[in-house]
């Protein structure tokens, strides 16, 4: 385990920015936030530091979390696609994908029978309820009605994706990963896409140049910051981009090798009160 430390003595080199990734770091396997990280953080928030989500999730999916921590910042969403703004319910700035990419990577999936989570606007749409969007949609429904998340079944994804305003990222299962590696491999060939993967069995596709760590960049320095004021916690490879460019990048124990190899500092899993250890000993 990397071992750092902050002087406390000197808070003028303390990080004041504490970016979030959701899913296998601030969530619990169950997808709640344990109580220990959410004293924590209400504790940081309070002593002057600005909370940030920074998800692969749709800000419809967010919802619950955002509540729970009683945010007032923005959330990044779909790996960096676009920063969403909660209270005015707007988003503020994004890069979604064009819609030619978008009808070209529906046809490939189409041809290589895989079923993909198109994210839009504001509602996450699909042709046929299997695997993982079968996942997500139990998930929703476990949920109060007014957090649920919106879906929509469509009967075509390719006529959907000319019709709404912006089409954010895809969201691609396969419980055969081999074979969702080759398919993600054509696509970052053929269509010069983003791949990354953000769960062991899923990879999100979005235009390149998107990811977490851009758009936190951009934003840090919409506040005046520098991304040396950030701390970043993260457990997967979508997260990389941020642990890599914050000034502490902290990597979740559940987390890959390749992924901890990213990070300056490496805590323990997801099961545990990581996060909100390392808030009290570090940042407080």
């Amino acid at each position: 385990m990397n071992l750092f430390f902050i002087d406390n003595q000197d808070r003028t080199m303390a990080p004041r920015v504490i970016a979030l990734d959701l899913d296998g770091t601030l969530l619990a396997p169950n997808k709640t936030i344990l109580p220990a990280s959410l004293e924590a953080l209400a504790r940081a928030k309070a002593a002057g530091y600005q909370v940030l989500i920074v998800t692969g999730r749709h800000h419809v999916a967010n919802q619950p979390f955002y509540q729970a921590l009683a945010l007032d910042t923005p959330a990044i969403c779909c790996n960096g696609t676009y920063l969403y703004d909660y209270a005015a319910k707007t988003v503020l700035e994004s890069d979604p994908l064009p819609v030619e990419k978008a009808q070209a990577l529906i046809a490939l999936l189409a041809e290589n029978r895989i079923h993909g989570l198109m994210y839009v606007d504001d509602t996450m749409m699909y042709e046929q309820p299997m695997g993982h969007i079968t996942r997500t949609l139990n998930w929703a429904q476990s949920l109060p009605e007014a957090q649920r998340p919106s879906f929509t079944q469509v009967p075509s994804l390719a006529n959907a994706a000319r019709e709404v305003k912006a089409v954010w990222k895809f969201a691609l299962a396969d419980a055969d990963t081999e074979r969702l590696q080759r398919v993600t491999d054509v696509v970052a060939d053929r269509l010069d896409l983003a791949c990354e993967w953000s769960w062991h069995d899923q990879v999100d596709i979005a235009r390149k140049g998107n990811s977490k760590g851009y758009r936190l960049a951009r934003w840090v320095e919409s506040q005046g910051l520098s991304m040396q004021d950030v701390v970043a916690f993260g457990d997967n490879y979508n997260d990389i981009s941020m642990l890599e460019a914050a000034g502490t990048g902290v990597a979740m124990g559940n987390a890959d090798d390749a992924v901890k190899a990213r990070a300056k500092v490496v805590i323990g899993d997801n099961t545990e009160n990581s996060i909100a250890d390392f808030i009290y000993k570090q940042l407080l």
